[in-house]
């Protein structure tokens, strides 16, 4: 897959020591995704998920306080949404695509409509005390319907999912860590660094015993308790039967960092 002209301008993405970190960098629009931004990120969630190097992802902003406007206004205008749209990610590449690896959002700033169903998206949100969290698309006449609608019951009580979704009114920060929609929140000046960190943690752990667990989880609320047992018990058998399974006790047991292959 040939690199989309937008990475390393409107989408920045680097990788070292096992993560991936990607950042909305159109500060001029307020990082609103763009039909570039949206091919790049579908291209890159493709790097990240194909790179066996690759453990973990950051989406993040490259400008303090801005995280993204959403979508693109004037390009909804202009084609109705459709160029904001990929094949295999829905829209902004991102919220459909079909990730293994976890990924987490570091939200700094106001994150509302299409920003907030992209957050929603990812596995773990950190964010600083002045962000917020909003679907106002009641406001305005449409449907959060990126994945916000479904994915917002998912990620609070229930009746205060249904509230921030009847009424369009945003969930601040504090309310937001008080719910469980958030993992923490932490000073603006140290999100990127206490994200990476949080990546680190992770990436230092078996790469499929990692996958494993985040794919069962994920389906907690799909699948019935056997079909979930079921799942289980066959990934469970297949994590056990690679070179990690082995790698990790022997570790243990020489007092040493485990290698982990992956495999």
């Amino acid at each position: 897959m040939t690199q989309p002209p937008a990475i390393g301008h409107e989408v920045l993405f680097d990788v070292s020591d096992h993560v991936a970190v990607l950042q909305f960098n159109r500060p001029e629009k307020r990082n609103a995704i763009s039909a570039a931004m949206a091919e790049a990120l579908g291209w890159a969630v493709t790097q990240v998920e194909q790179d066996r190097d690759i453990r973990v992802a950051i989406l993040a902003s490259s400008t303090a306080g801005i995280f993204s406007a959403g979508a693109d206004l004037a390009e909804i205008a202009r084609t109705g949404g459709r160029s904001l749209m990929t094949a295999d990610g829905g829209f902004a590449g991102f919220i459909d695509a079909k990730r293994e690896k976890p990924w987490i959002a570091a939200v700094d700033g106001p994150a509302v409509g299409g920003a907030f169903e992209i957050a929603l998206a990812c596995d773990m949100i950190l964010t600083t005390p002045g962000s917020y969290f909003g679907l106002p698309e009641v406001k305005r006449g449409i449907l959060a319907g990126a994945g916000g609608a479904f994915r917002l019951p998912r990620a609070l009580p229930r009746a205060i999912a249904l509230e921030l979704l009847a009424t369009g009114e945003p969930l601040n920060a504090k309310r937001a860590e008080a719910f469980g929609l958030v993992n923490r929140i932490v000073d603006a000046r140290q999100l990127l660094a206490t994200a990476r960190a949080l990546a680190d943690n992770i990436a230092a752990n078996a790469p499929l015993s990692v996958t494993a667990s985040l794919s069962i989880a994920r389906q907690a609320y799909d699948l019935s308790v056997n079909d979930l047992r079921s799942l289980s018990n066959e990934l469970s058998s297949l994590v056990s039967e690679s070179e990690d399974a082995s790698e990790g006790p022997r570790a243990f047991l020489e007092k040493r960092r485990p290698n982990w292959k992956g495999r």
